[in-house]
């Protein structure tokens, strides 16, 4: 017992060589002591438990080393490198900002500047938690870290970059550890678990890897923890026991669930997941997490996305080619809400169970309902091809230009749009091009109002060629408010060179101010004017009309006729 050693001291790496997962950041720093090319401050920043403390001892110890090898690592025997692995080393000064964070503190280390190294070219401070260092400690501290002793070189680490000074990281060479990968944590426990002399299944390794997220010291003391519960064989199913992980055969098992609609199936293992002690915000975080790795597994250049071991993610592949890429959407957009109210409801539990039921739900057919009743299916109201044929079977009643032909021969019935009586109805062959409508519904009129005809030549400039030159304008205009008030609209004539537009209220006066110039244009080409002006105004309220709610949607459906389509599209009555 008195041996004993963690771990993550105990393998603790003490070569650059040896540093699990930075490779680029080690090659650099190495290649930069074969150079001679030394900085005076370093930052190393990153998560904890990367190597950050490790890398800078590492550092310490080559650029002390008095017979370095030619791999740039070094020889551990002479007298420096001994006193290093002996820690008796005087070279090597670390501080922990963490507790040692006032102005004293930095003036005492500012002291310790000043002794040059006994044995070695260099003194290093590494200063661990550098962000905990007061304003006024920073402040003390700029002046040395700008142009400390030509012996001296300083070392800073932090987990939180963006708390430091601008001042500070302007003096500082940054290096920015990365965040350790599953695979590379489960190689390194595998090799530590063979020097131990305990068996370790690859599985319960990368659930002690995913535990650890990202740091090589969390997952070591992990290991440390499972190994002794598992009395040196350690199993994926004693690992999820021991960590209280959920397993993640109920995330595939659920997912199998959802899309097979086997909601009491559903249920009871979210009932068997809660009473194996595991919270519901939890469980929906951890299906939110499977649903997303399903959907990066659609393609192959994002399965590489998944950080797990290649014998999960192929059971990743394989579950997502049954999911089709919009159950997937809604289920993690399910899941997400849920996450979000899951501590504003009152019945936590209820609302998992709802959520689940939804996922499930979402994947049913859309002419069937999990709720033992028929589903109801809705028309689309506002469905572009239906709509504006059915306007165009309107408009005749209210254009008094358009001349009734017989429609183009296509592969439709013959349509019938009246909002009572059904009679048959026929298009002019421009309205639009036939198109071929769906199952059990008739075909309707092109989408576009009646064709206004050209003006003659000879168009003069009188009530009836601009009222045809103002709705021939008006079918260039995107639809909308203004061009239906533009298509229905008489003007009056004010003179020679000018007409009046009289709209319905403000809102459509400002719109309509918009167009004159493009609408004044339009009309003196087309009459061939040397000058046109346009004045609009708001109609005067007559208080002496009063029309009942009948009379005033009756005027209304003479304005618009897509009124009538919507009656009787929605059954409506009024």
């Amino acid at each position: 017992m008195e041996g004993y050693m963690v771990s993550a001291r105990k393998y603790r790496p003490m070569t650059f060589d040896s540093v699990v997962g930075q490779g680029a950041l080690t090659t650099t720093l190495k290649k930069s002591i074969q150079t001679g090319h030394l900085a005076h401050a370093y930052l190393f920043c990153g998560p904890r438990g990367v190597g950050k403390t490790t890398c800078a001892r590492i550092f310490a110890k080559i650029i002390n080393c008095m017979s370095p090898t030619d791999d740039g690592e070094a020889c551990g025997v002479c007298e420096s490198c001994m006193a290093f692995n002996e820690q008796r080393s005087l070279n090597i000064y670390e501080l922990d900002a963490a507790s040692n964070n006032t102005v004293e503190d930095i003036r005492n280390l500012i002291e310790q500047t000043r002794i040059p190294p006994q044995i070695g070219k260099y003194k290093v401070f590494i200063i661990d938690e550098v962000h905990m260092l007061s304003n006024q400690a920073f402040n003390a501290f700029l002046k040395t870290l700008e142009e400390p002793p030509h012996y001296v070189i300083f070392i800073l680490a932090t987990t939180e970059k963006h708390k430091l000074l601008p001042t500070i990281l302007s003096r500082c060479q940054i290096y920015d550890f990365n965040r350790m990968t599953i695979k590379d944590i489960v190689a390194h426990l595998q090799k530590v678990a063979e020097k131990e002399g305990v068996t370790a299944e690859p599985e319960a390794l990368a659930v002690i890897a995913e535990k650890a997220d990202g740091g090589m010291r969390d997952a070591l003391s992990i290991f440390d923890q499972v190994t002794a519960y598992c009395d040196g064989n350690i199993t994926y199913k004693q690992t999820i026991a021991n960590l209280n992980v959920l397993d993640y055969d109920y995330y595939f098992k659920l997912v199998d669930y959802f899309l097979g609609g086997q909601i009491p199936e559903i249920m009871s293992t979210f009932n068997e997941i809660i009473n194996k002690g595991f919270e519901g915000n939890h469980f929906i975080n951890g299906l939110n997490a499977h649903l997303r790795n399903l959907l990066m597994c659609r393609d192959e250049k994002t399965t590489q996305l998944l950080d797990t071991n290649d014998n999960v993610r192929q059971r990743y592949i394989e579950q997502s080619k049954k999911c089709k890429p919009q159950f997937l959407y809604r289920a993690i957009r399910k899941c997400t809400d849920c996450d979000i109210n899951y501590k504003l409801s009152q019945n936590k539990r209820l609302l998992v169970e709802i959520t689940l039921i939804e996922i499930a739900q979402s994947t049913q057919d859309e002419g069937a309902s999990a709720g033992r009743r028929p589903a109801k299916t809705l028309k689309p109201l506002f469905n572009r091809a239906a709509v504006k044929k059915s306007v165009a079977a309107a408009q005749p009643a209210v254009s008094t230009t358009a001349t009734p032909t017989t429609a183009a021969p296509t592969t439709a019935a013959p349509t019938t749009a009246t909002p009572t009586t059904a009679t048959p109805t026929t298009a002019t062959p421009t309205t639009a091009a036939p198109q071929q409508e769906a199952p059990n519904k008739s075909a309707q009129p092109a989408p576009t109002t009646a064709p206004v005809p050209a003006l003659p030549a000879d168009a003069t400039f009188d009530e009836e060629n601009l009222t045809r030159a103002i709705k021939i304008f008006s079918q260039t205009l995107p639809h909308g408010g203004i061009r239906a008030q533009l298509f229905r609209l008489t003007p009056r004539l004010l003179g020679a060179d000018s007409f009046e537009i009289e709209v319905d209220n403000p809102a459509i006066e400002a719109q309509m101010r918009q167009y004159l110039p493009q609408l004044t244009e339009y009309v003196k080409t087309a009459l061939k004017m040397s000058s046109v002006r346009a004045v609009v105004k708001v109609a005067e309220f007559d208080p002496t009309i009063v029309l009942t709610n009948a009379q005033y949607y009756a005027k209304m459906k003479e304005k618009n006729p897509v009124l009538a389509i919507l009656e009787k599209e929605m059954q409506l009555h009024l």
